[in-house]
């Protein structure tokens, strides 16, 4: 103990400057997106501002300033259940179809009986937008406005005959409001009108008593259920000198010296089936919280709420060299043309601030767009499409070490364990629970949209994965006992939906589909039997209730069960083309460019795919991933750069952020200006996908291992640091340093103890006077234990080379609870 007591004391000093190196080389680098004009009418100009519970667009327009809102509860319906009644009676003919290799008439019955004839999901709403309308303001200089990231504050300023103003907007997390406040250079000079302005029908808005504003409402119906969400806004303003005036439905500031805006929204939703709760009272509540405190102290409590998280990871690439001196938007355009590391990092950290923006612990999980929306009628919805852009918002979470940020995600599937339960039973007669490819506020789990997409039927499967990850970087057992009833659930379900394959004999789902594409073979439906992805999820499924009742010491028997059906699941497949088969048969054109290559989530997220465990498995991806080329929608782009990370190939995956960081309308996907992702439209998902791309990029921990820089580029070679970035098995990445493509230095943190096999480009040696043996064998730490898969079944006419992988040095490490071990090159 003394020993170990005094290696604490010799790296302490030495971490402190690893970290003060580390965090000086990031301060030198604004982390702020800017722009020399203003948002205009363009909604995906303006820059986004939230604290989990509201959002808002700031446009920093001049004459009149718009800040679009948002309020996390605020959708349309009400609660609701959409299932289809008619499934199971039908399953039999469904399946008998599907087996015969009549797919179309299989989907024909399935868009009757399956999909659901009620709502086919709910809208994501905005409240409206408070306005400022500025008289005189439309000749003006020197105009500035900017979102500095790393303060999670916008500001906009901007001169006009001599006179600077400015705006500066923040979404409180600490506080639970949006606060506006303005300032100008010379006393008496700010003088405008302030107005809500409606968003949706029977709004109602007004000025009260008090310098106060209000917008209220009720959500509109959709799809047959009506609109029972209540929703109050209200705004009140501080001045300092001038007068303040009102009208009906608006505030007119005179010749003031500063003024400071305060916006709270709430509703009536209290969980996915209670909607009594009042929406004036708690709306009042936060409002007259905040209205005491002055901008500074707001935003300083805010600035320190919001660091604690985002402070956890700095990352150095370099300067950038001129282009970093250029706008966000200039930067865009030249980005896939030139040397601009510290853009990567910006695009890094923003996806890690939209993520602390829009998910926090007690609030709504991030929709397909965040907690951002303009529109009364959002591209699909901006709901919960869960067959994976819910899923990839929530890549970064533990990784980037924003665990609590997971925890929206995790209780709305506990949520959803609940509700599908019913759906379960009465669409398929199975026990445990599930849900399709679609859910939204009310925690729906039927099938929408029509079979070719909906009758997907592992959204529960995939979802529940999340919680056992997040017990992977944890290792709380308590938490995991807390869990352990919705993953049994989700197995399952399987357990009694798994039918026979009269062909090949495998278990296998019938009626399935691999997400949204279909074979040529198929007639264009998309059903199918035991498609790869499925296969995958199921065995995922099955592996982690095996592991968590070996952990909590329960429900032997029924993991038994579990293994048994583990082993008759199809083996993944490599087809005539070299490529992984994404269905049981050999369909797969080589010259498919789908958006969707689902059947590659055994290489990421899932870990079934390894170039060390599973060679031949691991080439055949990577023929499908040059197969169906790089060019895509934002989020597919997004998830590339994760699979070739997972390939070992930083060429590769950068050059996909190329692809993703260009202005959108140049080609398939892309980036808005304010750095949104692009389906087209703006989808949030490509945005967190592609910082946890990055992150593969830098550290692994899957596959037994945490394996450091397995996927640097070229252009990052020379020279960068990262600290903060968590791994599997309960190891913090303190902060790691690396020149001419080597790892210099590495300082690790151990939190549960347990063996670290650690995966470096170079020889290291260890400074923390511990012993490095060369690995060798199975890994003994239960948190990187990988299941074994069936070996895979390859086509006689296929062509599958193994890898050539760049040589590395595998070292075990036994490491003590709460230890710091630092490494070196040697």
């Amino acid at each position: 103990m003394k020993h170990s007591m005094n290696i604490g004391k010799r790296i302490l000093p030495y971490l402190l400057l690893v970290a003060s190196l580390s965090a000086s080389a990031q301060d030198n680098l604004p982390l702020k997106l800017w722009f020399n004009k203003p948002s205009g009418k363009t909604w995906e100009n303006a820059l986004p501002i939230g604290n989990g519970r509201l959002g808002a667009a700031v446009y920093g327009n001049v004459e009149t300033e718009i800040i679009q809102l948002n309020e996390h509860t605020v959708w349309s319906g009400s609660p609701n259940r959409n299932d289809n009644l008619l499934a199971f009676d039908s399953l039999g003919e469904i399946r008998k179809l599907i087996f015969e290799g009549k797919q179309k008439d299989a989907e024909q019955l399935a868009n009757k009986v399956i999909v659901s004839k009620k709502s086919h999901g709910q809208m994501f709403l905005p409240v409206g937008d408070l306005r400022l309308k500025f008289e005189g303001h439309d000749s003006y200089e020197k105009y500035y406005r900017e979102l500095d990231i790393e303060k999670a504050i916008a500001k906009t300023s901007y001169s006009i005959g001599g006179i600077t103003y400015t705006r500066e907007v923040l979404a409180s997390l600490p506080d639970r409001v949006i606060v506006l406040n303005l300032t100008a250079s010379k006393p008496a000079s700010l003088s405008f009108q302030a107005f809500f302005a409606a968003a949706m029908p029977n709004t109602t808005v007004k000025a009260l008593p008090g310098n106060q504003l209000s917008i209220s409402g009720v959500t509109v119906d959709h799809e047959s259920v009506k609109g029972m969400l209540k929703y109050k806004g209200i705004a009140q303003l501080k001045t300092k000198g001038g007068t303040v005036l009102s009208t009906d439905n608006s505030l007119l500031v005179k010749n003031a010296d500063e003024v400071t805006i305060y916006i709270s929204i709430a509703s009536n939703f209290n969980n996915y089936n209670d909607v009594n709760g009042n929406e004036n009272e708690r709306a009042a509540s936060w409002l007259n919280k905040a209205v005491v405190k002055p901008w500074y102290a707001i935003a300083k409590e805010h600035t320190k709420a919001f660091q604690q998280y985002f402070n956890r990871v700095k990352f150095n690439l370099g300067a950038g060299g001129e282009a970093a001196k250029l706008p966000t938007d200039e930067r865009l355009k030249q980005f896939a043309n030139t040397n601009d590391p510290n853009f990567v990092t910006l695009y890094y950290q923003f996806g890690r601030y939209l993520l602390i923006s829009c998910s926090q612990p007690g609030g709504q999980p991030a929709t397909l767009q965040g907690i951002w929306n303009n529109k009364v009628h959002p591209p699909w919805d901006s709901k919960y499409t869960i067959n994976i852009n819910t899923e990839m918002n929530y890549w970064p979470a533990e990784k980037t070490n924003l665990a609590e940020l997971h925890e929206p995600l995790i209780s709305m599937v506990k949520e959803l364990s609940v509700t599908g339960r019913q759906t379960a039973h009465d669409m398929y007669g199975a026990r445990g629970w599930m849900a399709h490819h679609n859910t939204d506020l009310w925690r729906i789990n039927g099938s929408v949209d029509g079979a070719f997409w909906g009758a997907w039927p592992n959204g529960g499967g995939w979802l529940s994965q999340h919680l056992w990850e997040h017990y992977l970087y944890s290792g709380d057992k308590k938490y995991l006992a807390s869990v352990y009833d919705v993953l049994k659930g989700a197995a399952l379900f399987y357990a009694d939906y798994l039918v026979k394959h009269p062909k090949y004999g495998w278990l296998v789902i019938n009626p399935d589909e691999s997400p949204e594409n279909a074979p040529r073979a198929h007639q264009g439906s998309s059903l199918d039997a035991g498609v790869t992805m499925t296969n995958q999820i199921i065995f995922d499924v099955f592996s982690s209730v095996i592991r968590a009742s070996s952990v909590l010491g329960k429900d032997a028997a029924f993991a038994d069960t579990l293994k048994h059906l583990r082993s008759q699941l199809p083996p993944m497949q490599i087809g005539q083309s070299g490529q992984l088969q994404e269905w049981l048969d050999d369909v797969d054109n080589p010259r498919d460019n789908h958006r969707h290559i689902s059947h590659l989530y055994g290489l990421f997220p899932s870990s079934q795919i390894s170039p060390y465990r599973t060679p031949e498995l691991y080439s055949a991806a990577k023929n499908t991933l040059i197969q169906r080329g790089d060019i895509s929608t934002g989020w597919s782009m997004g998830w590339k750069v994760n699979w070739w990370a997972k390939m070992l190939d930083g060429n590769h995956a950068y050059k996909l952020i190329q692809n993703q960081l260009t202005p959108v309308g140049t080609g398939e996907g892309g980036t808005y200006n304010n750095l949104f992702d692009a389906h087209p439209p703006f989808q949030i998902d490509g945005n967190f996908g592609c910082t946890s791309g990055i992150t593969e990029m830098l550290m692994q921990s899957d596959d037994g291992v945490m394996a450091l820089l397995p996927a640097l580029p070229d252009l990052w070679l020379a020279k960068g640091s990262i600290t903060g970035l968590r791994a599997r098995g309960g190891f913090e990445l303190i902060s790691m340093e690396w020149r001419d493509g080597k790892l210099v230095k590495a300082v690790i943190k151990s939190t549960l103890g347990g063996n670290l096999r650690l995966r470096v480009p170079n020889e290291v040696k260890s400074a923390s006077g511990v012993t490095m043996k060369k690995a060798n064998g199975k890994n003994t730490n239960l948190f990187y234990q990988t299941e074994e898969i069936a070996a895979p079944k390859i086509s006689e006419k296929a062509t599958v080379s193994k890898p050539d992988l760049k040589p590395v040095w595998s070292y075990d490490i036994t490491t003590q609870p709460g230890k710091l071990y630092v490494f070196r090159e040697l």
